[in-house]
């Protein structure tokens, strides 16, 4: 039985857990949708009730038969590398891939239809709240005077990304920013703004979640951090326990979104309340363990090597 991970060339989080897939004997085929067709060749038979489907990448076979888990990692766009790409044939690709790959009987970290639905901030806000987190007033508009309001009745509040920093080159990334009641609302008419009560914090709390198993890491925040995506603290992630109502807490998400995979980002107040800012169904880990130690990576492969079968509708 044979993981599959599908990610880009280069991705030094993937190869942190193909090391420990290796040490584990775990058979394991890369692959970058970006490279089919062309260096990976797809097959898929349906024939006479039945289905079989191949995978070839660099002289590997991988039969769907044989597939024990898939982990969607940063894969590229389909057909991305093909020698004259195209709409159509990224389209084509797509479906031909993971038809195929929907046709197997597997585990996914994460199923492409469970993490789309999950990169949606404003959702995630719905279902922490359902799931008992910490989580701060926030309103999402188009309305200059709601926002106005909103503004006025908390004083203190950020302005923030729902979708993170938009695509193409050059590369921009808009940092949460604390904004006054004397702020011009006038743009939020034209794109839908989203604004959340600013918690000031005494650090930054970053939880992964692999299937069962929880790593958190602290970072201590300077006085007045609104962003801890950005600038120099002075201070290093290090281990830190897990409040069992978070943990609690972290369960619910998780089985209510269906991810086997997550990773969580929490603002802890002066009372060591941890208030729910994201949680990112494909959120970056090598940073954490690399600083921690936490043996995030072994418990991602140990997850990947598993044979339980999956769970319907996952």
């Amino acid at each position: 039985m044979t993981v599959l991970i599908l990610t880009a060339e280069q991705d030094v989080t993937a190869d942190m857990v193909v090391a420990r897939l290796h040490e584990q004997g775990v058979p394991m085929v890369r692959l970058d949708p970006a490279d089919l067709p062309g260096k990976a060749v797809l097959s898929a038979d349906y024939a006479h009730g039945d289905f079989d489907g191949y995978l070839s990448v660099n002289g590997h076979v991988l039969s769907m038969g044989g597939l024990r888990s898939v982990w969607v990692r940063r894969p590229g766009e389909p057909a991305a590398h093909a020698a004259e790409p195209s709409p159509w044939l990224t389209a084509e690709t797509k479906q031909a891939l993971f038809g195929m790959l929907y046709s197997a009987s597997t585990r996914w970290m994460n199923h492409p239809r469970r993490a789309e639905q999950a990169r949606h901030k404003p959702w995630q806000l719905r279902v922490a709240h359902s799931s008992g987190f910490a989580v701060p007033p926030t309103v999402i508009t188009t309305a200059p005077r709601v926002a106005q309001q909103f503004v006025e009745e908390y004083r203190q509040v950020v302005v923030k990304s729902a979708s993170g920093p938009p695509p193409g080159e050059p590369p921009v990334a808009l940092p949460t920013t604390l904004i006054g009641p004397d702020a011009d609302f006038s743009g939020v008419a034209a794109g839908p703004a989203l604004l959340q009560q600013y918690i000031p914090k005494r650090a930054d709390i970053r939880l992964t979640c692999i299937g069962n198993q929880l790593f958190a890491a602290r970072k201590v925040a300077e006085a007045g951090q609104v962003d801890g995506r950005f600038g120099e603290t002075g201070h290093g992630w290090e281990p830190t326990p897990v409040p069992g109502r978070i943990s609690r807490s972290v369960q619910e998400y998780t089985a209510f979104t269906g991810l086997a995979y997550a990773a969580f980002d929490f603002a802890e107040d002066e009372d060591g309340v941890w208030w729910f800012l994201e949680g990112n169904q494909g959120g970056q880990f090598g940073f954490i363990e690399l600083e921690t130690g936490q043996p995030i990576s072994e418990a991602v492969a140990l997850w990947l090597s598993q044979r339980r079968p999956a769970a319907k509708g996952h």
